[in-house]
């Protein structure tokens, strides 16, 4: 059975086979989580997001989309990138947002891994609102749970940066925080 945890705290200290990165299209570092996975990752993140752009992503990853490359110096044996939407009001998005963790937790499959920890993604500075961001994250995750397209993953925690992004993946939960 896949334990589904949302904890408060720093996603690049994360002990897990897999971080997800909320990444931008271009791969090559940015902000929030993106930049912040890049300077604890070290030079060899760079590397590999340089070498996918030069072969098999000359355009960038799009949205919705996920890849892997190595975690470098952060305590995760891989990195998932995947590039979350930008928020609009006019346009529901929702389906390129459950795409993000679909597929990445497909690429988590296909790498071997038994644990993940994935950020709120879209939830920064692409502006979707948090409440919704939690309920399509741990919605999607559940699915895919349900549905048996998380073999050998046993672990999948959300980790959020500050106490409101936790409240709200937490309720979304609805057990404080952990379900198995």
């Amino acid at each position: 059975m896949t334990q589904v945890t949302a904890i408060e705290g720093d996603i690049t200290a994360q002990t897990t086979d897999a971080v997800v990165n909320a990444a931008n299209s271009s791969l090559l570092g940015g902000g929030g989580v993106d930049g912040a996975i890049h300077r604890r990752g070290g030079p060899a993140i760079l590397a590999a997001t340089k070498e996918l752009r030069a072969t098999h992503l000359p355009d960038g990853l799009p949205a919705g989309e996920a890849v892997a490359t190595t975690a470098g110096d952060l305590p995760a044996r891989w990195v998932i990138h995947t590039v979350g939407p930008v928020w609009a009001k006019s346009h529901d998005r929702s389906a390129v947002l459950a795409s993000c963790y679909r597929r990445s937790l497909e690429v988590a499959r296909e790498l071997g891994a038994r644990s993940i920890a994935f950020p709120a993604i879209s939830a920064g500075v692409y502006g979707w609102p948090m409440d919704d961001a939690a309920r399509i994250a741990v919605g999607t995750v559940r699915e895919e749970i349900a549905a048996g397209r998380t073999g050998g993953i046993d672990e999948v925690r959300f980790v959020l940066f500050s106490p409101d992004a936790h409240a709200a993946f937490a309720a979304q939960l609805g057990t404080g925080g952990t379900e198995a």
